[in-house]
């Protein structure tokens, strides 16, 4: 056993939260040395938590024994079922109880937060966006800037990176901002990158925003659950998140979305509507007219799927029994001892982190720029080595030590198996 893997095993013995694994399913390693697979592709998909089995079966019972009667007499009335993830997400992202809902999808819920709070004006019509956003987030975009007529290539104002860096840097979002000002309309931005994996500075893009007078939106895929979340006190607009990636929902997951409590109470915010965003004591009389539920919730429009919600609110439980700051400090150390090995390995092998150094200025992806094929380098890690990782053609592959089941030995096994796939074995230079 090498130093590097012995230091590995240390740190998991010494570690009071990495009992955590254990409350989620890891994948096997069929045939491999080790039981189970290094599973490091939270950033697309989480494990599934061990009790979701059994709150989707007691959901299927409720259905099977009470039929329509379910709506009530559940033992988690569908009617409200959607209320049980009410305060465990408003903590999870800085929230208060009515500035938060799980509804639909994200790309669903950017459009329908962009409906209300995307209202171009002759002088203010413009988005910024990042170059690198996610490319739904981009297609959203354009296609709400399309319906109000406007041209996307001239309403849209696309943040790239200096030139010879990766990343942006805070100070220059702020300051694109404060110089596209008198335009702007919206500022819809990743508060962590898919691709890259940095952590902006929201609070500092939120005050920016309102100082030029435009809308503040964020998409917290890759923020929800991997890095703690302010939105209130920070005055965030609104926001929208999915549930799949480090909220470990399930694929497709029922998302969630924010909106702050000076909008959320305004029901005469322009919204489209549907029957559960309704306001519920009115609800049933069945009546043509919408009036709007006086929170966040007056954006919802159908009844909430309740046999994909059971797993929203088993993961939502998790965090909030162990708190996000908890998580957060283990995973600051699981991905700075990732980046200790990776530091190590790139000595000997043709590897690049391009996710910043700083720990403030990420969460717990880290992004590394391989030669060649990134569906090739992470097709062999998982058959020659067992460590399940995702890639972003054409070169990056990106490794995700996340806090509520990742390991540190986990993260040995992937740096180790990085250096393999890459072809390197001289030793490091000292």
């Amino acid at each position: 056993m090498s130093a590097a893997e012995e230091a590995a095993r240390a740190l998991d013995r010494d570690d009071p939260l990495s009992a955590l694994r254990r409350e989620f399913a890891v994948p096997p390693w069929r045939g491999g040395p080790q039981p189970e697979l290094a599973y490091l592709a939270g950033s697309s998909l989480g494990l599934m938590p061990r009790a979701v089995p059994d709150a989707v079966a007691a959901d299927l019972e409720d259905w099977a024994t009470l039929g329509v009667q379910g709506h009530s007499g559940a033992r988690q009335p569908w009617l409200t079922y959607h209320e049980a993830t009410r305060e465990t997400s408003a903590r999870l992202v800085g929230a208060l109880p009515g500035e938060t809902v799980c509804m639909n999808s994200l790309t669903v819920n950017l459009h329908l937060m962009m409906v209300s709070f995307y209202r171009p004006t002759r002088d203010r019509y413009r988005i910024l966006i990042e170059d690198a956003a996610f490319p739904s987030d981009s297609y959203a975009v354009a296609s709400q800037i399309r319906h109000h007529g406007l041209d996307p290539d001239t309403a849209t104002i696309r943040l790239r990176p200096r030139e010879g860096e990766r990343t942006l840097r805070g100070e220059d979002v702020v300051d694109r901002i404060e110089r596209e000002g008198p335009t702007l309309s919206l500022v819809l931005l990743g508060g962590v990158s898919y691709l890259t994996g940095e952590l902006l500075p929201m609070a500092e893009i939120t005050a920016a925003t309102h100082a030029a007078g435009a809308v503040s939106g964020w998409d917290l895929a890759h923020a929800a659950g991997n890095v703690p979340l302010a939105l209130h006190d920070w005055g965030v607009d609104w926001a929208a998140w999915c549930s799949y990636k480090y909220l470990n929902s399930g694929p497709g997951a029922v998302a969630g979305c924010f909106v702050h409590e000076r909008h959320a109470c305004d029901p005469s915010i322009p919204r489209f509507a549907g029957w559960w965003g309704n306001d519920l004591s009115r609800r049933f009389r069945m009546s043509p007219v919408f009036e709007a539920r006086p929170d966040v919730e007056g954006w919802q429009l159908s009844n909430p799927p309740i046999l994909s919600f059971a797993p929203v609110r088993v993961s939502l439980e998790i965090f909030d029994r162990v708190g996000i700051e908890a998580l957060r400090r283990r995973s600051l150390r699981l991905t700075g001892f990732l980046e200790s090995l990776l530091r190590e390995a790139a000595e000997r092998a043709p590897l690049t982190v391009i996710t910043p150094a700083d720990p403030e200025a990420r969460g717990c992806q880290l992004s590394i720029e391989v030669p060649g094929d990134a569906v090739e380098v992470a097709r062999r890690l998982r058959d020659e080595h067992g460590i399940v990782c995702d890639e972003r053609p054409p070169n990056i592959v990106r490794l995700t030590p996340v806090p509520l089941y990742n390991s540190f030995h986990d993260v040995w096994r992937a740096a180790d198996g990085l250096v393999q796939v890459l072809g390197a074995s001289a030793p490091p230079s000292r």
